[in-house]
């Protein structure tokens, strides 16, 4: 499976799906879930909220709303709004993602910085756990995983991970 890294806005990738780092509650409120809903439309947390809770470890298919995407992926990193999160919860968020990208047969999936806005784990911390998880998924449909974000710290992260881990 291709890691594709860039700097950019998740909004603007070549993707079929796009990853909230959500909470389990489906609101979306700041980080990349506000500017999904912002850009999207009210909709996306309509149906987001109406699937929670979400546990962390698990995810859930929304529309995209007036996104060109085919869906938004939520995958919990925590269980309230704002909350601080761990590293492995990010990594549960990616599995469950990559699972469920999979499983509904998507060939591209794009996710921003897992946990490291509202939830504060380190970029690093993140950007290694993410590609770990990214590595070790054997996929049965999806061909390329696109790791973007605005935050040149995060793609510096993401582009040493996929450098060092195997």
């Amino acid at each position: 499976m291709e890691v594709k890294v860039l700097k950019g806005s998740i909004l603007e990738v070549e993707a079929e799906v796009i990853v909230n780092p959500a909470n389990s509650q489906g609101y979306m409120g700041g980080g990349v879930a506000g500017v999904i809903r912002k850009f999207g439309g009210e909709e996306i947390e309509r149906e987001a909220v109406s699937k929670a809770p979400i546990p962390v470890g698990e995810a859930i298919l929304t529309t995209a709303g007036k996104l060109k995407f085919k869906g938004i992926i939520h995958a919990p990193t925590m269980e309230e709004p704002a909350m601080r999160t761990t590293e492995e919860k990010v990594r549960k968020a990616v599995r469950a993602a990559l699972g469920l990208a999979d499983d509904l047969c998507f060939k591209v999936i794009a996710f921003p910085g897992m946990g490291t806005g509202v939830g504060r784990v380190p970029k690093e911390v993140a950007a290694k756990a993410m590609v770990e998880e990214i590595r070790n998924f054997s996929p049965r449909c999806l061909e390329r995983v696109v790791l973007v974000d605005l935050d040149e710290e995060m793609v510096k992260e993401w582009e040493k991970a996929v450098k060092e881990v195997p």
